[in-house]
């Protein structure tokens, strides 16, 4: 291993609890767990196209699946041996094993003592919790698992318990263990709810698909194309990543992943072109964790959200194009300001790739990524069936070219890496079922809703306020979707009373939990970027923040403005609040990075800003004073550049 590989390995297991696994010392232990790995993988291909069991049979057998393989991959603690699985993990891995056949074997008796369980059933079910919460510990840390405690002894408590004494419209009846423990076995609001139905299903066929585009070699063709394309600009290495970095996001999900996998080409170029260090490891945090909001692929929390709100996740697609590309207009604006404003240039076009050859090497890789958005946006097909159906696609696309080609143990490693990635995204929603399940047995979530929108003072933008501040607090503790899944369980659910449509207040929710990876003081994504940097962490997130800021003003733009969101608007309705919200970006970029052809004046950028927040409401009247303010700010940095004295030739 190369001091690179080795440096983003380390990197990895500092910042991203994914990658701190074992690797056996064992051979046959070794070739135990890959194929097991890859059966898990045709398990979940086959039961997607046929022969899936019935419901709660299938996600306890997915949920033990995931059980056994994170049992096996993550050790106990970091200073845990590595190379061997310990007596103690085999005994949960049993038990793991135990509950689905338990399931399997009684499962007309389960279903119906829901609510009336014996003492098998209650059995059962405690161990599938203390598994659950382990499991996630060791994946995610101790935030979800502790967070999900916290919920359980909420349901213990009843009315006399200290949350009714101490904040009394958060007390309810009170429910046993009995009751607790069997509602999130037995029932589909519990672990074993919509989230792992997603996870399952969805979840799990989309990260596959990432594994065999990056076996193709789909990373290296967007960092190609992306310098073909943008390198010989004005920050070109900085245009680069943002470009790649999005591409990317978008098919493998995981923001940390991302930034050590481009960041490790990106960021030291943006370093030899004058970015500072701070700067460059922001360019690629903010870049990668934008891909999660980019379609068609998105994170994992935007097929919980379709399964959410009961649509197709085309209609989520369609919904989430416009903001996401507001989103990298805003960075990719502010990289070109900040280029202007330090007099940087491009690298030199005889360095860079031909546009061209890089098509015809690996252009046909494109294929797979067109054919699934025809699949999701121009067939009936369900998405389950689109995936399976791209998977196939990308493995015959792939023979087209020999830089390309998968051998049949490209294929298998493929089927073990989508497997093992899935691992943890599979066990955080299942730990998040506990406190959904808790919520629903409890009516937290409708009380919790009120309690915003009283605190707001029924005021929507203060409820939109206290919804986002819940979701950053939220995702800076617990991975990304199971802070979305609470999120949207509490905050959506109280702007959807303030008449705000479901779509968008869960696409609020969305955005705010992915912009955790981004936010210090935690900021996992912009503190693994500095250590490619070498730049202060703290620095650097909040330069990523900074760079970020037309993300965090998107949602208000979306909320209220819909059509940003293409919801129950005409085309040109949508493409005049489109060029409004594009203005507002570029005005947020300029007024962030203080220059315009020339250095800002602070009251200038204010007044920027000012028009930028004028055009979120996309009211005629507001958008015509936006527009004036923008026709200010033009006509203000022209005259500052007039009155500049000239460049004398050197």
């Amino acid at each position: 291993m190369d001091e690179q590989a080795e440096k983003q390995q380390e990197l990895l297991e500092k910042f991203d609890k994914e990658a701190v696994t074992r690797s056996f010392s064992s051979p046959t232990l070794k070739s135990f767990f890959y194929f097991l790995c890859v059966a898990v993988s045709l398990y979940h291909f086959v039961t997607s196209v046929n022969f899936t069991p019935v419901v709660l049979e299938h996600r306890s057998i997915h949920v033990a699946m995931m059980l056994v393989l994170g049992f096996m991959m993550y050790p106990f603690g970091r200073h845990s041996s590595r190379k061997t699985v310990p007596w103690y993990d085999w005994l949960l891995i049993v038990l793991a094993v135990a509950v689905p056949v338990y399931m399997c074997m009684d499962y007309q008796g389960v279903v119906m003592r829901a609510g009336r369980p014996n003492t098998p059933d209650v059995v059962v079910a405690t161990i599938l919790v203390l598994l659950v919460l382990e499991a996630s510990r060791r994946m995610s840390g101790w935030a979800l698992p502790i967070l999900s405690v916290i919920f359980i002894a909420y349901g213990l408590c009843g009315p006399r318990g200290l949350w009714n004494m101490s904040l009394p419209i958060f007390g309810h009846r009170g429910y046993t263990w009995t009751q607790l423990s069997n509602h999130f076995f037995a029932n589909t609001e519990g672990i074993y709810g919509s989230s792992v139905s997603v996870a399952a299903s969805y979840i799990f066929l989309f990260i596959l698909f990432g594994a065999v585009m990056n076996k193709c070699g789909m990373g290296s063709f967007f960092n190609d194309i992306a310098m073909a394309l943008a390198g010989h600009t004005k920050g070109g290495p900085a245009k680069v990543s943002v470009i790649s970095s999005g591409l990317l996001g978008s098919i493998n999900g995981s923001a940390v992943a991302n930034v050590v996998t481009t960041g490790a080409f990106t960021i030291p170029l943006m370093k030899k072109t004058g970015y500072s260090k701070e700067f460059a490891g922001a360019v690629e945090a903010a870049s990668s964790v934008g891909g999660q909001l980019l379609p068609p692929v998105m994170g994992a929390a935007a097929f919980i959200m379709a399964e959410i709100l009961s649509v197709r996740y085309s209609k989520i697609i369609v919904h989430a194009a416009i903001p996401a590309l507001l989103y990298y207009l805003g960075i990719l604006i502010q990289v070109h300001l900040r280029a202007g404003k330090l007099g940087l240039i491009g690298l030199p076009k005889e360095q860079l790739p031909k546009p061209g050859a890089v098509m015809r090497d690996k252009g046909h890789l494109l294929i797979p990524l067109i054919f699934l958005l025809y699949m999701l946006l121009g067939t009936s097909y369900t998405v389950i069936l689109s995936a399976v159906y791209t998977i196939v696609v990308t493995v015959v696309v792939s023979m087209f070219r020999a830089s390309t080609r998968m051998s049949i143990r490209d294929i298998f490693d493929s089927l073990a890496d989508g497997a093992k990635q899935t691992v943890p995204v599979a066990m955080a929603c299942a730990c998040v079922g506990i406190i959904v399940g808790a919520i629903s047995k409890t009516g937290f979530g409708l009380t919790m809703a009120d309690a915003i929108i009283s605190l707001g003072k029924h005021n929507l933008l203060f409820t939109l306020i206290f919804t986002m501040i819940t979701c950053m607090i939220l995702g800076m503790g617990v991975p990304s979707i199971p802070a979305y899944i609470i999120t949207a369980t509490i905050g959506a659910r109280a702007l959807s009373k303030l008449g705000i449509p479901e779509v968008a207040a869960h696409m609020f929710a969305f955005y705010f939990a992915m912009f955790a990876n981004l936010t210090p003081p935690v900021a996992l994504a912009a503190f693994a970027a500095a250590g490619l940097s070498g730049g202060d962490p703290m620095k650097t997130g909040y330069a990523a923040v900074k760079l970020a800021l037309a993300g965090f003003i998107v949602p208000y733009m979306f909320i209220y403005s819909p059509q940003l969101l293409l919801i129950d608007t005409t085309f040109f309705e949508g493409l005049r609040v489109a060029i409004g919200a594009c203005v507002g970006v570029f005005m947020i970029a300029a007024a962030v990075e203080g220059y315009l052809f020339t250095k800002m004046h602070p009251i200038v950028q204010v007044i920027s800003f000012a028009g930028a927040l004028c055009l979120i409401d996309s009211g005629l009247y507001t958008d015509l004073a936006g527009a004036a303010l923008l026709v200010a700010v033009v006509l203000i940095q022209r005259a500052a550049v007039r009155r500049m004295p000239p460049v004398m030739p050197a």
